[in-house]
Order: structure tokens, then sequence, then C-alpha cells
């Protein structure tokens, strides 16, 4: 009988994520997608890799009420507390969507230690986009 030998590099034989080196992320970029249902918050570095994110439903919030701005101001403080620990000082903001939780996410962000360098807004607007519709006839 011969024995097997222990392959390393298994799941089992490695140090899972206790010793990972987390990364420093000096100045990063929040991006807030207010829709009239959820609001959803990334965290990306300058690069554009994400480093955190949240949504209202994550934070908790079920149904009607993910859409509220008290939901997406949760969502907002979720995703910049873990950030603020890995050293984010400064961000720039891009925001798209017109729903409830827009305004209420700017304020979440703008209450902690972050310093801002600005505040776009992102927001899709069509150039006579779609073709409409027919009209009914009834």
């Amino acid at each position: 009988m011969t024995k097997t030998i222990a392959k390393f590099g298994l799941r089992k034989n490695a140090r899972i994520g206790s010793h990972k080196n987390k990364r420093r992320i000096p100045k990063g970029i929040i991006h807030v997608q207010a829709s009239f249902n959820n609001t959803i918050v990334t965290v990306t570095d300058v690069r554009g890799r994400v480093v955190s994110w949240a949504s209202a439903g994550a934070s908790g919030f079920r149904s009607t009420r993910k859409g509220t701005p008290y939901a997406a101001q949760a969502a907002a403080l979720k995703a910049i507390l873990t950030v603020v620990d890995r050293g984010m000082k400064r961000a720039e903001v891009m925001i798209k969507g017109t729903g409830p939780g827009r305004d209420a996410a700017l304020r979440a962000i703008r209450r902690n230690e972050i310093q801002l360098s600005f505040v776009r807004d992102v927001t899709p607007m069509p150039h006579n986009g779609c073709r409409p519709p027919k009209r009914r006839r009834v």
C-alpha cells in the first residue's frame, strides 16, 4: 500500500482570509444609483475596482421601503464605513437616477469624514431616444 501525497494549495491546507493584506485606499469614487425601487451605493478605487458596496435591500429593507430616502441613507452609511476603515480620505461622487434616495445618500456621504472633490450627475439622458409606440386605438 502506498501513501497518498498531500497536495498543497487545497482549501483545507491553506489559511483563509485571516492573514490577507487589506489594501489602503486614500482616494476613491462613490457611485450612487438611485431608482424608484432601490438605491445601490458602490465604492471603487480610482482604477474602478470595487472596494465596497451596499444597497437598501442588503441593508435590511424589504418591498416598498427599499425606495425610501431613509433606506438610501442606511445603504450609503454601510458602504462608506467599510472604506473609512481602510483609510479613504477623499472621494468623488457620481449620482445616477432620479429616485427619492438620491439626495439622502448624498447627505449621508457628506456627514462622514470623507472630503468630496466633486459631485457629478451621470443620469443618462436620451437625445430624442427611441421611437414611441404607435397610438392606441380603442
